[in-house]
């Protein structure tokens, strides 16, 4: 049994997350299908992400009459998808927060030792001052995940909070050690990872599926 801190480790357990997760695994799901719940999915997680973010009074008058209402406070969100996995969750969490800044990190694993090399990276300037959703469908050894951190802290990224669907305990782990501070939002804590360093069970390529490429 792989061991890592629960504390910052959050499953988002909706029954409709459920729902559409087994949906997403099953094989026989399409394109077009797996890309929508996808995205659906990064809505729910988005909002469990977000339920701290810090609010702020502003007054405001209704047709009816003035009144004080609340508005998210600061520089507020910039999500950054792994690329390129991570884009079809990108979306899901515009939909939520139109406003947020967005930022590419590009990195591929090498197919002998599963570690992430970066190939590009843009980020929005003000990135320090924003809280960073890092969005990747799936965390599987860690690798990318724990570079992409690094990269975000050597930019001056605070807050970083990372969201994927479904998690290996190895790449929980691997990430959770590497950040002290990161937490992470999951729809599922699979058994592990496979020989090819795959997770089981599992959903298969991400990538793939999102973009019609297998």
């Amino acid at each position: 049994m792989v061991e890592f801190d629960r504390s910052r480790v959050a499953v988002v357990d909706h029954p409709l997350v459920q729902h559409k997760l087994g949906i997403l695994r099953d094989k026989r799901t399409g394109t077009k299908q797996f890309r929508d719940l996808v995205r659906e999915l990064a809505h729910f997680e988005c909002y469990e992400a977000t339920r701290d973010l810090p609010l702020e009074d502003v007054e405001i008058e209704t047709p009816i009459s003035a009144t004080t209402a609340k508005r998210i406070a600061g520089r507020k969100l910039a999500v950054v998808p792994i690329l390129r996995a991570g884009l079809g969750m990108v979306d899901g969490v515009l939909d939520l927060v139109p406003a947020a800044r967005v930022g590419h990190l590009g990195m591929y694993r090498d197919e002998v030792t599963h570690e992430p090399h970066e190939y590009y990276a843009k980020l929005p300037r003000d990135i320090a001052e924003r809280t960073c959703l890092v969005v990747d469908p799936m965390l599987a050894t860690g690798g990318s995940a724990e570079a992409a951190l690094q990269y975000l802290r050597a930019h001056g990224a605070t807050d970083i909070r990372f969201l994927c669907i479904v998690a290996a305990p190895e790449g929980l782990a691997r990430v959770l050690e590497a950040d002290d501070e990161v937490r992470v939002y999951t729809c599922s804590i699979d058994e592990g990872l496979n020989e090819a360093a795959y997770i089981v069970p599992g959903l298969g390529d991400a990538g793939d599926r999102i973009f019609g490429t297998l």
